[in-house]
């Protein structure tokens, strides 16, 4: 009857409604619930409205999506593998939606331009919740093999290739746990995304700001710390923020050529996510383009000194060390986003234009710095060639000279035309500009870009997924063996697990009983987790039934039956 209600466009609202069910499989997620409520999951409707009228409702579609990202379902698709009812009884609703309807309702949602503003939104609520004044930022590139846009050319590290792509700004905690990203037009670099995006938005959107008497008292005092690898290297840049925002920066130096003593390094250790280790710290105070920095260095069993520099003048160099070489859990986070939650995927393809008077640089301009550096190696190559000729030319006897003066004059003349060739691919460079405005770009050469709307809103989704993953490993850890290799794993195990979903809306009830877990450890590890979430008195979202969690293992222990 709802859904005949909702074909005419008479249905308001769409009840939730548990059936009593044994063995329903990923019940799991239901414990996973309460962690995404935590990480702000609903407050989508703060900044969303409501979809036209239908039977499936904007709660409905976004709540489906982090169950599928936390399933690990990483596309509309892939719900045609899926029992749609079974996913519906942990939802409270008969089935979730097919494919091409769930599309239909991702492309309204999305066509809402909202996911900016609900981004903000949870990032001033992760950060106040743990934020510690350092942020660590990182580039990533989405790489793009479509035909339908023109997008500028990145490096892709991890596959040491130069491809067209989509280049994000990450900015996580010292823990990996993201907060928010910026996205480039079409080649912005760090340098770059810091100034215009990265930097202002820290300082409009954190609410945690140290207050002005506190500056004022305290000369030494930044309001944060931004952490990032040797890609964003610049003395003047980090003396210009110091001096504007009080921003401090810890980074890597490039261009070390000295070495300091050995005797200068003592022994200190040091805890990184668990570990403990023994490091070989020294520090100096240096001034590198007229800006007085700390440098710390880092002595290997090798001999190689890793130099790290900062402007934070408050921390000691043991707490600089430790956040600096935490810099690797914002590597993993990416890296665990592309396996597990198919980070790149793009739900929708619609290219749009780019700001007419954005400045990129100029494509033939590079075009023809290409082919002058390749001229430039012929001509480095021949000359050498020359030289051998020459040299073994001098050795040779008086009979074999006219032989190889010949060889030597066909290498001389082609430099010679290579030189001519060179000359005049200057004379073409000198004549155009190195940048040029997007407007003044040949036709066919003319960047644009996608739409990254869509893209905007599955990420949001899916780093909640990932905080709500990593707050209840992190419980989970205290109760487990092995939690540093593991403990996803469980999670993983927990939200795949089988289980029984019991209503009583009498009590005002809803009872998530999952079952036994492969074995022992993990069982004692997830009762330990459900005492904890018993104790919250969490609640469905949209309804008044209180949760209970237990296990199966528990019920038979103690006599109870379904």
């Amino acid at each position: 009857m709802h859904r005949f209600f909702a074909m005419h466009h008479l249905l308001d609202e769409t009840p939730i409604k548990f059936e009593s069910s044994q063995s329903v499989e990923r019940a799991g997620l239901l414990v996973l619930l309460p962690f995404l409520q935590a990480n702000g999951l609903f407050s989508f409707k703060s900044h969303y409205e409501e979809l036209k009228r239908g039977y499936y409702y904007i709660s409905f579609i976004i709540q489906l999506l982090a169950y599928m990202y936390l399933s690990r379902i990483k596309n509309p698709e892939q719900l045609k593998l899926i029992s749609p009812g079974e996913l519906g009884k942990v939802m409270g609703i008969d089935r979730v939606p097919e494919t091409r309807c769930l599309r239909n309702k991702l492309k309204e949602i999305c066509n809402q331009n909202k996911s900016k503003d609900w981004n903000i939104d949870l990032e001033n609520q992760w950060v106040n919740e743990d934020g510690n004044g350092f942020y660590y930022i990182n580039g990533h590139v989405q790489v793009y093999s479509g035909y339908s846009a023109s997008l500028g050319k990145k490096h892709i590290a991890r596959q040491r290739l130069c491809l067209p792509g989509v280049q994000e700004f990450w900015v996580n905690n010292e823990d990996g746990l993201p907060y928010f990203y910026v996205t480039g037009q079409v080649n912005e670099k760090l340098l770059e995304m810091l100034s215009i995006s990265i930097i202002p938005q820290l300082l409009n959107d954190i609410k945690h700001k140290i207050s002005n008497e506190e500056l004022a008292s305290d000369k030494d005092l930044p309001i944060f710390t931004i952490v990032f690898d040797r890609e964003g290297y610049s003395p003047q840049f980090f003396g210009k923020i110091w001096d504007d925002y009080r921003v401090a920066v810890l980074t890597y130096r490039k261009n070390v050529k000295d070495s300091w003593a050995e005797s200068e390094f003592k022994d200190y250790e040091i805890e990184i996510a668990g570990n403990k280790e023994v490091m070989k710290l020294a520090e100096k105070q240096v001034r590198l383009n007229n800006v007085e920095m700390r440098e710390i260095r880092k002595l290997s069993e090798g001999g190689h000194q890793t130099s790290i520099i900062t402007t934070n003048r408050k921390l000691s160099k043991l707490d600089l060390a430790k956040k600096m070489f935490s810099r690797w859990t914002q590597e993993n986070y990416f890296k665990y986003m592309r396996k597990e939650y198919d980070f790149d995927r793009l739900l929708q393809y619609v290219v749009k234009e780019i700001d007419s008077d954005f400045v990129v640089s100029n494509p033939e301009y590079n075009n023809l710095s290409y082919h002058l550096k390749k001229i430039r190696e012929k001509i480095n190559r021949r000359k050498a060639k020359l030289y051998e000729l020459i040299s073994k030319n001098s050795q040779e006897s008086f009979e074999n000279t006219s032989k190889e003066y010949k060889k030597q004059a066909k290498e001389q003349l082609e430099i010679d035309y290579l030189l001519e060739q060179e000359t005049d691919l200057i004379n073409k460079r000198s004549s155009l500009p190195s940048r040029i405005k997007v407007k003044d770009m040949p036709e066919h050469l003319k960047y644009n870009r996608l739409d990254i709307e869509s893209k905007h809103f599955q990420n949001i989704i899916k780093m909640i997924c990932y905080r709500s993953e990593s707050n209840c490993s992190n419980i989970l850890s205290e109760y487990y063996n092995r939690a540093d290799d593991e403990k996803r794993a469980l999670v993983k195990a927990i939200i795949n697990s089988r289980g029984d979903i019991i209503s009583d809306e009498e009590q005002g009830t809803l009872t998530v009983r999952i079952y036994t877990l492969p074995n022992e450890r993990m069982n004692r590890a997830l009762e330990k987790l459900l005492e904890i979430l018993n104790e919250g008195e969490h609640k469905y979202p949209d309804t008044n039934l209180r949760l209970i969690y237990t296990t199966a293992k528990s019920n038979i222990t103690k006599g109870k039956e379904f």
